[in-house]
């Protein structure tokens, strides 16, 4: 099964046309699907109108918030509901095109594991967002601790295992795409054009962008807390030159003034340096209070192993043991027993 996940904050005018063009699209990609909507506090008719469309289509699940919990949260309601193999994740108001998940299912069926829509290009009506999305993903790009895909969004793709390791996160202040670029796995990306909105207005308010902003770059960067390091070094540096044109300068007053102007400098530079080692015990505590893993698995290979029928530890008494070709180790004198669907050489004590 492939699950779609869907926030809906009053979308009424747009969920009937947005299934009907999920439904066209994942019906030519896959037999078993679902789409998770998850109503999101809407005070239009937009629970009403998902509850007639479950009722009238069985692969559609509604799932109803207690009330707005924001984008992050309403995703994360849907990550823990989805029972598919593979969970997309998408925008409820057409940005995200519906005619690109069989892209997204095909990447996942050729062995990719996180497959990411990155924008090709994008409209966007409202013009101060459209010259702040760019800088923001430039800024994010260069602060970040981990490699974020540019230009991407929720609009994803994502195995069961990726699903289950975001899900077992228990940050509160979440950033989606840097959640999923940091759980790894196999990744691919698929290209697309995003949309202007098909209808309404963007819920989300310019305050609560700037947040989202400031949780990506506060939750994958460590840089702004190291920037007093850099503060540091310009400080002392500065106090160095100073300090050299105070001792060369020709006249007291002038003497005076740049010695000064280096102490102030050397000062702030050993306040910055003050900081700087705070900021990195605060690093350090903020990892521990966030709990992420060391370390995800993504495959264990190993040899097969054969198991004694008489349990995992068994003491070899009178017995001879005679290793085989295949260099496993069977007694002579033990008799054939079926463990697991093949044979293996259990072992008797002797009389």
């Amino acid at each position: 099964m492939v699950s779609v996940v869907v926030p809906i904050y009053n979308e009424e005018e747009l969920i009937l046309r947005f299934h009907e063009a999920v439904a066209k699209a994942m019906q030519s990609a896959v037999d078993d699907w679902e789409v998770v909507y998850v109503n999101d506090g809407s005070t239009d008719s937009s629970l009403e109108l998902l509850k007639e469309l479950q009722a009238a289509d069985s692969h559609a699940v509604v799932v109803e918030l207690s009330r707005n919990w924001g984008h992050m949260g309403a995703i994360s309601a849907g990550l823990h509901t989805a029972r598919g193999r593979a969970v997309i994740l998408m925008d409820g108001d057409f940005q995200d095109p519906p005619e690109v998940l069989p892209d997204l299912i095909d990447a996942w069926q050729r062995g990719a594991e996180v497959v990411v829509g990155v924008r090709r290009s994008r409209q966007e009506g409202r013009k101060i967002l459209a010259l702040l999305f760019p800088l923001f993903y430039r800024m994010l790009g260069t602060l970040s601790d981990y490699p974020i895909p540019l230009n991407a969004g929720i609009f994803s793709l994502m195995d069961r295992k990726a699903v289950d390791s975001v899900n077992s996160m228990q940050e509160r202040n979440r950033y989606l795409p840097g959640l999923r670029a940091w759980v790894g796995f196999r990744n691919a990306i698929v290209y697309y054009d995003r949309q202007d909105r098909a209808g309404g207005d963007g819920k989300l308010t310019f305050i609560s962008r700037i947040k989202y902003a400031m949780d990506a770059i506060t939750s994958f960067s460590y840089k702004p807390l190291r920037l007093s390091f850099a503060l540091f070094v310009f400080a002392t540096c500065s106090a160095a030159l100073l300090a050299l044109a105070a001792i060369l300068s020709s006249t007291p007053v002038a003497a005076a003034a740049l010695g000064v102007a280096g102490a102030v400098f050397f000062v702030g530079g050993l306040v910055q340096l003050s900081v700087g080692v705070l900021g990195e015990y605060v690093g350090r505590v903020y990892d521990e209070v966030r709990s992420r893993p060391l370390s995800l698995i993504s495959n264990v290979y190993r040899a097969h192993a054969r198991a004694s029928s008489q349990g995992d530890l068994l003491a070899l008494q009178g017995s001879h043991v005679a290793i085989p070709q295949d260099g496993y180790a069977s007694p002579t004198n033990g008799y054939t027993s079926q463990n697991n669907g093949y044979t293996s050489k259990g072992i008797v004590e002797a009389a």
